[in-house]
């Protein structure tokens, strides 16, 4: 069913699966990078439901269904108040568990998970981080030099036109080889716009001055603080959020546990690699948050 929840004076969109059972546990699930929930979330959200977990899922401000202006506005700032705001709301659900919550993110809403769970929100009890974004600096050091540069003229004409109450300079989230936008890896791009469903009116696009934000986000600094189960999932081949940093910063959470995967970034939301991860996830979630028998 869709629901929606108060953020900021804003409301941002979700969708809320319940399974048979009563009273489960429920996980709070949230995109990448510009992604919306309709881009494959809804793959995981039946398999966890079918196991006996509510999801809520739901779309950044800015993105997607949920509310807020300018459009495409990246915040990591925001997207965590957004995940503050989830959190806090499917705890007042009456279908579910509300002392048993678990957050769930991929790519850029993985490093999101990790630095919500680093802040002890009330009800959480376990993180599952997928292919997470865990520092900045070490993306941008992926990207081509051209595209950094570009990216980062872009970032700058972008700020100093919201100074001057201009709309945003808006590049694509994901584009060619050294191209303008965020991710420019080669398989970025398609792999990317593969999770875009027929018919959808989703654009590959999003305010430039997000660059200096993302370049400055490093939530895997915070995992040592993180109290909770977490599973990492960890792309051998990431070629967006490289796995030598995350699997350091893995290395240092109390209660981590991580799996890897012989896969790229993109290649993890279909297919035998996206049989592998869920099926792992399901695993994790049954030995960490069991489901009352």
């Amino acid at each position: 069913m869709n629901v929606s929840f108060p953020v900021d004076g804003d409301h941002c969109a979700a969708t809320l699966y319940l399974p048979a059972n009563e009273n489960p546990p429920v996980i709070v699930m949230a995109h990448g990078l510009g992604a919306v929930r309709e881009m494959g979330l809804a793959a995981y959200a039946e398999r966890f439901t079918a196991a006996g977990y509510a999801c809520l899922v739901f779309d950044y401000r800015h993105f997607g269904d949920s509310e807020g202006t300018p459009r495409h506005l990246l915040s990591p700032r925001k997207q965590l108040a957004d995940w503050t705001a989830a959190i806090a709301y499917a705890r007042t659900l009456p279908q579910v568990d509300s002392d048993r919550v678990v957050a769930w993110g991929t790519s850029f809403g993985g490093g999101h998970v990790l630095a919500t769970a680093a802040r002890h929100p009330a009800g959480l009890v376990a993180a599952i981080a997928q292919c997470p974004f865990t520092d900045g600096i070490s993306s941008a050091l992926a990207m081509h030099p051209a595209s950094s540069a570009k990216a980062t003229v872009a970032a700058a004409r972008d700020v100093v036109g919201h100074r001057l109450g201009r709309p945003p300079h808006l590049i694509a989230t994901a584009g060619p080889r050294r191209g303008t936008a965020l991710m420019t890896a080669p398989d970025a791009e398609p792999g990317y716009l593969a999770l875009v469903p027929p018919g959808s009116d989703f654009r590959n696009e999003v305010a430039a001055r997000a660059v200096f934000d993302i370049l400055r986000y490093r939530p895997g600094r915070g995992v040592g603080r993180i109290e909770v189960p977490t599973l990492f999932a960890v792309c051998e081949k990431d070629s967006v959020a490289p796995a030598g940093p995350t699997l350091r910063y893995a290395a240092r959470a109390p209660r981590g546990e991580v799996r890897t995967y012989p896969d790229g970034h993109f290649a993890i939301y279909q297919g035998d690699p996206f049989e592998r991860v869920v099926a792992d996830q399901i695993d994790f979630l049954r030995r960490r948050v069991p489901v009352p028998a």
